[in-house]
């Protein structure tokens, strides 16, 4: 049996190709995926660069993903065929000294859907039965799909250490800024500050709850935070992985404050900072990488409404036409693009 998928085959040579439905193991299942989201990794793998992991061509990419479980394999229990999932793309093998240790998302045998084994740009895909999650029926398959990416922003928020009525700066206002943004307000941040260039992104931030939003390629920034009365920021988490945006981090970053480099950056990217100012402010700086242990987590925040998810989804396309968003940064830019197989 053959299936179509969106096979990475080198630098920007993405092409839907018939490839055989994926065989399962006897602790696997086989996923019908239903829908699949656009991550900035998929982006930088297809422009050549290096995102979370090594991406080896032929690889079908597409890690955010949510499906209807089709088989099951011999030795999977407490799943069946027709249930509702989401899939934890990241694959622990338990058994090696960082899984061992609890930073699990270092271990040495990682896999990867979508990056390091064949992804959800497809009609199917096999993953193993314990990177899968239930999902209730009032959940659509395309807010599931949002599953991954808030588990990883859910990382950089406990990271970030954030207190209750403090105050946190959200820098960029794509899909994960808007969900970062929603993370902060709900750990208790009660002003956030918003620095996103593109309008109708400063509008969705503001209806999701910025207190404020300023547009930092034409407006002083600065200048509005004084205005405002902003004096110290406790939190700053850079979304965008730009090396102007992530010294803007450091130097909006308030006394003892943590900045959180959250965007992903390409790889030979440098950015200069003088020790002397993070001396001076006392500042904390970490990143965040993937989404270790929380993805149950991720799944409740969704279901429960507790952040808005809708608004941060632009669009839907069928696999068919994945090359367009590939291909056309204009269609990516007002927000998560779902693929449809």
């Amino acid at each position: 049996m053959m299936m179509k998928a969106a096979v990475y085959n080198g630098l920007k040579d993405l092409r839907i190709t018939e490839i055989p439905i994926p065989e399962i193991g006897e602790n696997d299942v086989l996923v019908k995926v239903k829908a699949c989201g656009i991550c900035g990794t998929d982006i930088h793998i297809y422009e050549g660069a290096e995102g979370a992991a090594a991406c080896v061509p032929p690889t079908v990419l597409g890690h955010e993903f949510s499906g209807v479980i089709d088989k099951i394999g011999k030795s999977v229990t407490g799943l069946k065929v027709g249930d509702r999932v989401v899939v934890d793309p990241n694959d622990q093998c338990g058994y090696c000294e960082f899984c061992k240790s609890g930073i699990g998302h270092y271990c040495e045998n990682m896999i990867g859907y979508g990056t390091t084994a064949d992804g959800a740009f497809a009609e199917y895909c096999a993953v193993r039965a314990k990177q899968v999650y239930k999902i209730s029926d009032s959940l659509s398959f395309e807010v599931a799909s949002l599953a991954e990416p808030v588990s990883c922003c859910l990382h950089g928020v406990d990271l970030a250490g954030i207190l209750p009525g403090s105050t946190a700066m959200i820098i960029g206002g794509g899909p994960i800024g808007l969900i970062m943004m929603q993370l902060v307000k709900l750990a208790g941040a009660t002003t956030i500050i918003l620095l996103e260039p593109v309008e109708s992104k400063r509008k969705i931030a503001k209806s999701l709850g910025a207190t404020l939003t300023i547009d930092p390629i034409s407006e002083d920034v600065q200048a509005i935070l004084d205005q405002n009365g902003i004096k110290n920021i406790n939190t700053v988490v850079e979304c965008v992985g730009l090396k102007n945006t992530m010294l803007d981090a450091i130097r909006f970053a308030g006394k003892c404050g943590t900045v959180v480099l959250f965007g992903l950056t390409a790889p030979d990217c440098e950015i200069s900072i003088k020790p002397f100012e993070i001396f001076k402010k006392e500042i904390k700086i970490t990143a965040s990488y993937i989404n270790p242990y929380t993805m149950d987590r991720a799944i409740s925040i969704l279901q429960s409404g507790a952040i808005q998810a809708d608004p941060i989804i632009a669009g839907t396309l069928p696999l068919d036409e994945i090359g367009k968003a590939f291909e056309n940064g204009e269609i990516r830019r007002n927000g998560k693009i779902i693929i449809q197989p």
